[in-house]
């Protein structure tokens, strides 16, 4: 724990300059205030637990991690970006647009959701192997993110291993149980 001055500046006696060590201040008229140091984001607590009420936003909902701002790029016909549109589909688009910069936040090792920044919703996968938009978050919403050797990504659904994410050579969503990760539709770039 330190001790922040209350009163630093250029008529302040104290030769710490502003921030205190353990010894207290003898300057006259001099408070001292016992700060905590700043909380590190990778000690910070979770977040509530799913299903709880209370009005806050879905960041609340999902464990904290580091979270990356992100478009996914799939290298298929003329190359696409995924995107998340406001009526809750998902589709690949050529050219970058708001609707396709995504927020990768992990939920626990090797698995992250994807969150549509501008349309506020996750890309969800049926239990068909759909992709839609989720305006709530659920299991259906974590994927898990391997690494291939060509060191493009594939995204496996988690609630139904064995779906991937994948992006047709005209853009269109693939079903997860139509396509493997050695399919080049199911390789995405994730890029700033």
């Amino acid at each position: 724990m330190r001790r922040a001055c209350h009163h630093p500046g250029p008529g302040c006696l104290c030769s710490c300059t502003g921030s205190c060590c353990a010894a207290p201040c003898s300057s006259p008229g001099h408070q001292q205030q016992e700060t905590e140091p700043p909380e590190r984001p990778e000690r910070r607590a979770t977040g509530a637990l799913l299903g709880e009420e209370g009005g806050y936003g879905w960041r609340w909902r999902v464990p904290s991690g580091i979270k990356r701002l992100r478009r996914l790029y799939c290298n298929v016909g003329i190359g696409f970006h995924i995107q998340v549109l406001p009526n809750g589909k998902v589709t690949g688009v050529h050219n970058e647009n708001r609707y396709s910069l995504l927020e990768l936040s992990p939920v626990e090792r090797g698995v992250l959701t994807l969150f549509g920044v501008r349309s506020g919703l996750f890309i969800a996968m049926s239990d068909k192997g759909k992709l839609y938009g989720s305006g709530n978050f659920n299991d259906e919403c974590k994927f898990k993110e391997n690494l291939l050797a060509n060191n493009y990504n594939a995204y496996e659904s988690a609630a139904y291993p064995g779906m991937y994410i994948g992006l047709s050579k005209t853009g269109k969503t693939k079903r997860g149980n139509r396509v493997t990760p050695t399919m080049t539709m199911t390789h995405f770039l994730p890029r700033i």
